[in-house]
Order: structure tokens, then C-alpha cells, then sequence
């Protein structure tokens, strides 16, 4: 009986402890977003101070004697008072009452780090970028492009990992684990001659050689569908071709609707991969008309690199589409990612 206890108390310590890291993980993840959150709402000017506030915020200005000064933080008689800059005078200056200008004080010279500052949010920044540079034609370019993507890449995939999964042939083996290697291969040693190629067939400057070679199926995908193919049983596909089912309609009424996990998850992964594509784009288009969203955000942030501000909000507004995707779809990249049998 102890000693169910104790595995009891280790096994609440063991998730306890589990907790806690992930809570401190999930921390260090979402301080950057934090920072780029605040610094999309706030001012030119606001955002160049070190260090950066999480919460938006300005120095406080107000006019006094029809001139706009700083407002500082002073002490008046032990009491904390917010006072305005009026005339400086070496080591001690004049400050008056923001509410009462006639109520002057002459105090030390205050130091820069004592300004007072107030919230201040500023949402026309995501306005004034959208206006800066035509990121509305910039996702409907990647959308267009995302959409031929992911139904070539699910389609082709999907055709080859059934012929994997379900067919014998002499070599198979050998030309499975081919298609495997190819996963080993870097992306760096096909781009010269891939690029010669498509440059010569006058597929340079067009979203062609984006979209064509998804038709074409890839390894990793292909690995993915086939596993989950064969934990699905044999005699569910003996009994559709008993009922007259060809091997398409086998895999459109059988094995598809069993497999909607993983097909789900390779449609979330193609189109988030589409979604932050740099590499991609940059070597293949040069009219800023076909630019997608990563490269019209590279392109933006090389304009205007000194405001700060708008390059945050830019940033943020082609943020947010994938994570929401990947928030809200996040339990089919788990279902399809583990191989299971089918459920009674």
C-alpha cells in the first residue's frame, strides 16, 4: 500500500514538474511575440527607446506658455507631482503645473529617464502599412499559389503511397527506400540545375516552378501517408472490391475517409510551409506583381527599415493567418503524425 502511495505522490511531482517547464517553455516562446504586439501599436518615435516597454507608451507632452515641453516626474515636499518643464536654468530649473500653469516650481534638473509617459496605442499603423505596400495582393498571390500546392502535393502523394501500401511488385522495396533517400538530399544541390532548367523552358519570373513540381509527390509526405495506409486492414479493401470497387474507388471511398487525420495534417503542413516560403519566390520571381507574402514582407521591411513600427505590423498581419491554422487544427497534426489502427 506504501508503495502505491508513493508512485501516487512521484506522479504528481513528475506532472507538477512537467507543468512548470512548460509554462516557463511557452514564456520564452510568447515574450518575442509580446514585444512584436507592442510594437506594432506603438509611435515612430516610442518604439527606438531602450529598453522596449511591453505596453505601448509615449512621453507625456502637454503646452505650456504656447510652447509643447516634456512632462517629468518630480518631488514637491515629499509628494510625487507631475510637473512641465518651463526654462532651464543650469543645474536647477523652472516647472510648472500641467492644470495650472501659473503655479510654478524651481526644482534640480531633472533627468531624461524621469519623463512621465501615458498609453498610447496606435492601431493606424496596420492602415498606414497596408497602404505602404499592397499586402493584399501579396495573400492573394501566396493563396493562389497555396491552393495549387496543397491539392498536388495531397493528390500526388496520396496516389503514390497507396501504390506503396497496397501493391506488391519485383523492386519495390528498392525503389521505396530510393524515394526515401531522396529526403537526405539538400534542397542547395538541385537548385543550379533546377533552376537552369526552368529558366531555359521560360518558366523564369512565373509561378510555375512553385506550383508544378507539387504534382510530382515527395518523400516525407509519401513516408507519412504510406504508414498510415497500412494500419488500415486488408479485408476492409477485400470487401469493397467484392462490391465492385476498382483500386481508385477503393481509395476514394475506403482508405481516404479512414486516413482523414493524416491527410489533414500534410494539407496544415504544405500550406503553412507555402505560407513562410522565402526561399522559393526570391529565386523564382522578380515582379513585384507575383510577389507572395514572405517576399512582399522582405521587400516592405527593406523600404521603410527605419520605421520600425510599421515593419512590426507588417510582420504581425502575415503572422497571424498560420497561427490561427495551426491553433485551432492543432490536435490532426497529432492524430496524423501517429500511426493507429482503425477503431471499431
Amino acid at each position: 500500500m506504501s508503495s502505491i502511495l508513493s508512485s501516487s505522490r512521484r506522479s504528481r511531482w513528475e506532472r507538477r514538474v512537467a507543468l512548470i517547464l512548460v509554462a516557463v517553455g511557452s514564456l520564452a516562446i510568447l515574450v518575442p511575440l509580446a514585444y512584436l504586439v507592442s510594437g506594432s501599436l506603438t509611435s515612430k518615435e516610442t518604439i527606438k527607446t531602450v529598453p522596449q516597454s511591453l505596453v505601448p507608451s509615449e512621453t507625456y507632452r502637454t503646452p505650456i506658455d504656447g510652447q509643447i515641453t516634456f512632462v517629468y516626474n518630480m518631488t514637491v515636499n515629499g509628494q510625487p507631482r507631475q510637473l512641465a518643464v518651463v526654462e532651464k536654468n543650469g543645474e536647477n530649473w523652472v516647472y510648472a503645473n500641467p492644470d495650472n500653469p501659473a503655479e510654478r516650481y524651481t526644482l534640480p534638473a531633472a533627468d531624461p529617464s524621469a519623463r512621465a509617459t501615458k498609453l498610447a496605442f496606435h492601431p493606424e499603423n496596420y492602415s498606414t502599412a497596408l497602404t505602404k505596400s499592397p499586402f493584399g495582393s501579396y495573400m492573394l498571390n501566396t493563396l493562389v499559389i497555396l491552393a495549387f500546392v496543397t491539392l498536388g502535393t495531397v493528390l500526388s502523394s496520396v496516389l503514390v503511397a497507396f501504390a506503396f501500401a497496397r501493391y506488391r511488385f519485383r523492386g519495390m522495396p528498392l525503389l521505396f527506400m530510393i524515394l526515401l533517400s531522396t529526403v537526405m538530399l539538400p534542397s542547395q544541390v538541385l537548385l543550379i540545375p533546377t533552376f537552369v532548367f526552368f529558366a531555359n523552358i521560360g518558366w523564369y519570373n512565373t509561378w510555375l516552378p512553385l506550383i508544378v513540381p507539387a504534382f510530382f509527390a515527395n518523400a516525407w509526405d509519401v513516408f507519412l501517408f504510406r504508414q498510415f495506409f497500412l494500419a488500415i486492414p486488408l479485408e476492409l479493401d477485400e470487401a469493397a472490391k467484392i462490391d465492385g470497387c476498382g483500386p481508385l474507388r477503393v481509395l476514394w471511398h475506403v482508405i481516404l475517409p479512414e486516413s482523414l487525420p493524416v491527410v489533414l495534417t500534410v494539407t496544415l503542413f504544405t500550406m503553412i510551409y507555402v505560407w513562410n516560403d522565402y526561399f522559393g519566390p526570391l529565386i523564382y520571381l522578380k515582379d513585384r506583381a507575383l510577389f507572395t507574402v514572405a517576399l512582399g514582407l522582405q521587400d516592405f521591411n527593406a523600404l521603410y527599415f527605419q520605421q520600425s513600427h510599421l515593419q512590426a505590423a507588417g510582420a504581425l498581419m502575415m503572422l497571424l493567418p498560420p497561427v490561427l491554422v495551426f491553433f485551432f487544427a492543432q490536435k490532426y497534426f497529432i492524430q496524423g503524425t501517429v500511426v493507429s489502427g482503425v477503431k471499431g
